[in-house]
């Protein structure tokens, strides 16, 4: 997956697209089984495609019930279709020798391909990495921007209403594509937690290698405090690599780590809740479910 570079001017499409039907009967599409060495995945794909737990499942149930949902996909210019949905059925085929699939072929510009390709891997995978949920919210943002829905306030009330998460989760999501690529694998294998990685962002990407780096050397995570220090450090032209070294080299503080992560959580509280009042409702909640599940 490309998570080095950044979208760049992707010509993506409007919301409309997002809820457009499947049906066969529509306009402009149709089905047909299409061998897989004619399907290729989009240039720029934000989702995994893993030979996982999963995949072998899935793999067994088209093995035994054929593919029952058709992916989607637009001819190409140079011979063959854009598989925007359905890039793990088409491996799942590939894994249990079926050499073609049933795809929905939509007569579809970049933007509108863009836009499906994002939905409808949100809408049908249970879990997503957060480097995936990252890369999917910058494409989003960036289609309905380019699709004439003007700044990212407007456009992020779409993201909102659809995902349910908060205007400033996505920011902060989206701010995660600026990692570069160790960086961003170290927060999808939790070795980087998600505020850290956020404040590390903003780093320049000579500074966010010297960091990697150092978390090797030192088989450190750095903390928030830290990554802020860090972030401010690189703001004022002061941040070089033993800088750097100086900082991850310390010993944390526990209590001031564990207070600090606790603002993950800030805007799903009113604002007066200390963190330990959160820590507390946070507990109750928790303890509450693991009831549940025993049962």
């Amino acid at each position: 997956m490309p998570k080095t570079s950044t979208i760049g001017n992707l010509a993506l499409s409007g919301y409309n697209d997002i809820f457009k039907s499947t049906a066969p009967e529509m306009s402009g599409e149709r089905i047909e089984r299409i061998p897989l060495f004619d399907l290729h995945p989009p240039e720029f794909h934000p989702f995994h495609v893993n030979d996982d737990d999963a995949m072998t499942r899935l793999s067994e149930n088209i093995k035994l019930n054929g593919v029952n949902e058709p992916g989607i996909a637009r001819p190409r210019d140079d011979g063959g279709y854009e598989l925007l949905c359905g890039n793990r059925r088409k491996r799942a085929c590939e894994i249990i020798g079926i050499a073609t699939m049933p795809v929905i072929i939509r007569e579809l510009d970049d933007d509108s391909a863009a836009i499906l390709m994002v939905d409808s891997n949100l809408e049908q995978r249970e879990k997503l990495l957060l480097s995936e949920k990252a890369w999917a919210y910058r494409v989003k943002m960036e289609a309905l921007n380019h699709k004439g829905i003007k700044g990212d306030i407007h456009s992020v009330e779409i993201l909102v209403e659809q995902t349910g998460e908060s205007r400033n989760q996505i920011f902060r999501l989206i701010r995660l594509t600026e990692l570069i690529i160790t960086l961003l694998d170290k927060v999808d294998a939790r070795q980087l937690a998600f505020n850290p990685g956020v404040e590390l962002s903003y780093l320049t990407h000579k500074e966010q290698t010297a960091v990697a780096e150092a978390m090797e050397k030192y088989e450190v995570k750095p903390s928030r405090s830290q990554a802020v220090r860090l972030k401010k450090l690189s703001q004022s032209g002061e941040l070089n690599e033993q800088v750097i070294d100086s900082i991850l080299s310390e010993e944390k503080n526990p209590i001031k780590d564990k207070t600090e992560g606790m603002m993950f959580f800030r805007d799903y509280f009113p604002p007066e809740y200390t963190p330990k009042q959160m820590e507390d409702v946070i507990i109750s909640l928790l303890a509450e479910w693991r009831l549940v599940v025993a049962v």
